[in-house]
């Protein structure tokens, strides 16, 4: 059987090991081509292909349910459940997702782009099938990466609570998230991996010993205590701390090994109550480059399979904002000893990875751990240290408890910086950093500011360490700056809540907020070929905002558009609104921004033109709402 006949996970069913280690080359073979064609997530689905198969061979997929944590660990599952035609447009418009969606696919039981999410949804399912007197079996598939989040021990410490709930755990270990694993749990894990594998004592154990003369009987009050005693000395160190968490441990089985695999899957479902079998796998396997470099090859963008390499741009880009980010940050922390770096397990995606290597001691990785990281840098800066919360905006919403209670309530000089703000392509609705303007601009005492570019990044890093009269925030995009040209020191900060005009004009005030201030200049210049003149501002501060500047403008000119890349909903124009509004300025005002849907994945630039947010498509808006000029007025 080939890999594109098999439609239906149900197929493998059946299938020897040797035909279902030919379906795990051909799967390696689709997965390595379409990722170097498109770019994507290489190296955690590589690693569970073995995994995927056996599992599946134990399970009928008509009725049963996986639950993949993350998603991008589950290429193989796509690959099997009807998406290998479709393969090839993978994280592309409207193509195949590079996560979970429920809506993709009636085998993708629940979506997951961030992490730790899948025993609650597995423990979830489970309860309602037992409401529901239904009979299927709920697995979650979770990474050893994943079990350093917060939420997933609250899960399994729910889980081992109800010993009469069937629940299958998967933890495939492959020591890594993206970046190598922090904290005691992966440490304990590692321990196991070094561990022969573990047998339990059977099931008629108590039966056996029973059958000793004169002895069996006369013990029986103590058989408990015997039993689990002993298994304490069968089951490893970390096995024995799963066990008394409730869970029945076994492992770790060779996640590479199909026999072992299928027969570990087999007996874990004949075993009632929560189950966890330890998979020990190997990130990148099958791919000698992926293997050597797990963190470079975690994900990768369009490569060349023979060498490894990135196929090189057609021409030169200007530096990416996180790069900038990072090397600004490095000098400023090499002046100044309080500052600390802080990466909830993204440490080459933010930047901080050159932190680490240059000031290992000024740097912190929590793991994914975005509650932990923020409270923890609550308490750095309670001791007089300047914490910077590098975390991606998509990825601070998991911490929003904390922002609100340990740092803003008690106004703690916390650093947050939100890396990959706005629209971020491939990734999709999970990974979109459309909310963080609208989510954090309620809360009290906390600063908020933008850059137009990679230089006032320079300078708004500046503001942020500087600032220690309370909580303040910085937003910037994903991908190349502007090509600026940059400083290597001497930045001055800029003043809280200042922006300023870049043109002036009489008959429109535009008003653009971070990566949207180019695109109002651009505005600018098209509505100034139609005769219609427009004050520019670069506002970069949403909070405060400067109303001193802005409010007298808006009351002259009388027409305001405000532009910002993040929903429109409680943003940066429904902030100008509202001080419009308290300041009984009555003048029309358009918002443009993102609308209230979700982002799929998709180029930035494709999901901006079916936002309508292009520098033409916004100068037509403009020109319809405000000086009834028609659509084919803007080419």
């Amino acid at each position: 059987m080939h890999l594109s006949e098999i439609t239906h996970p149900n197929q493998l069913h059946g299938l020897s090991i040797r035909q279902l280690q030919q379906i795990a080359r051909q799967i390696r073979d689709k997965h390595l081509q379409t990722v170097a064609a498109t770019g994507g997530h290489l190296g955690p689905g590589l690693g569970v292909v073995e995994l995927t198969l056996g599992l599946y061979q134990t399970l009928d997929l008509d009725r049963d349910k996986v639950i993949w944590d993350v998603g991008h660990q589950a290429y193989p599952h796509k690959l099997i459940t009807g998406r290998y035609s479709d393969f090839h447009t993978l994280r592309q418009k409207d193509g195949v997702a590079g996560y979970l969606k429920r809506c993709e696919s009636k085998f993708d039981h629940f979506g997951a782009g961030h992490a730790s999410t899948s025993i609650s949804a597995a423990l979830g399912m489970a309860l309602a099938r037992d409401m529901k007197e239904e009979k299927f079996k709920a697995v979650a598939v979770i990474g050893d990466g994943a079990l350093t989040g917060g939420m997933a021990l609250e899960a399994i410490n729910h889980a081992g609570h109800l010993p009469k709930t069937n629940l299958l755990v998967v933890l495939n270990d492959n020591e890594m998230s993206i970046s190598p694993n922090v904290g005691a749990i992966p440490r304990y894990l590692n321990k196991m991996r070094l561990s022969p594998p573990v047998q339990f004592i059977k099931d008629n154990f108590e039966e056996q010993f029973k059958q000793i003369p004169f002895v069996g009987e006369s013990l029986s009050p103590e058989l408990g205590r015997i039993k689990e005693g002993m298994k304490r000395l069968a089951v490893p160190k970390v096995g024995a701390v799963f066990e008394e968490l409730g869970f029945t441990y076994m492992g770790p089985v060779d996640g590479h090994n199909l026999e072992e695999l299928i027969a570990a899957f087999s007996q874990a479902h004949q075993i009632p109550g929560p189950v966890l079998v330890h998979v020990a796998t190997v990130k990148g396997k099958g791919y000698e480059i992926a293997e050597q470099d797990r963190v470079g090859y975690h994900a990768q963008s369009p490569f060349n399979l023979t060498t490894g390499k990135a196929i090189p741009s057609s021409k030169p880009k200007p530096p990416a904002y996180a790069k900038v980010f990072s090397h600004t940050l490095v000098k400023l922390a090499e002046q100044n000893p309080k500052i600390i770096g802080i990466t909830a397990a993204m440490a080459t995606g933010t930047g901080l990875d050159k932190l680490q290597a240059k000031l290992p001691n000024q740097y912190i990785d929590v793991g994914i751990a975005e509650q932990h990281a923020v409270t923890l840098a609550a308490g750095l800066a309670s001791e007089g240290m300047r914490p910077v919360a590098a975390i991606y905006s998509t990825f601070l919403q998991r911490a929003y408890d904390q922002i609100i209670h340990d740092v803003c309530i008690q106004n703690l000089p916390v650093f947050f910086c939100l890396d990959r703000a706005g629209i971020v392509g491939a990734d999709g609705p999970t990974h979109q950093g459309m909310y963080d303007i609208a989510y954090l601009r309620c809360i009290p005492n906390i600063v908020m500011m933008a850059p137009k570019d990679e230089a006032e990044l320079q300078r708004m890093i500046v503001t942020g360490i500087d600032h220690t009269s309370g909580p303040i925030a910085m937003r910037f995009p994903r991908g190349n700056g502007y090509g600026v040209p940059l400083m290597e020191e001497g930045w001055e900060p800029l003043e809280i809540g200042k922006g300023e005009i870049l043109r002036n004009g009489d008959d429109v005030l535009i008003l653009g907020y971070g990566t949207m201030v180019y695109p109002s200049m651009q505005v600018a210049e098209i509505l100034s070929e139609h005769g219609i003149e427009a004050t520019v501002i670069n506002a970069r501060f949403v909070k405060p905002l400067d109303t001193e500047l802005i409010l007298p403008l808006a009351k002259k000119i009388g027409r305001v558009v405000t532009l910002e890349e993040g929903c429109v909903m409680g943003g940066f124009g429904s902030a100008v609104a509202e001080a419009l509004l308290d300041a009984d300025i009555v003048v029309p005002v358009k918002r443009i921004g993102v609308p209230d849907v979700l982002v799929d994945h998709a180029e930035p630039d494709q999901s901006k033109a079916e936002l309508g947010l292009t520098s033409p498509q916004i100068a037509e808006r403009v020109l319809q709402a405000f000086f009834g000029q028609q659509v084919s007025a803007v080419v």
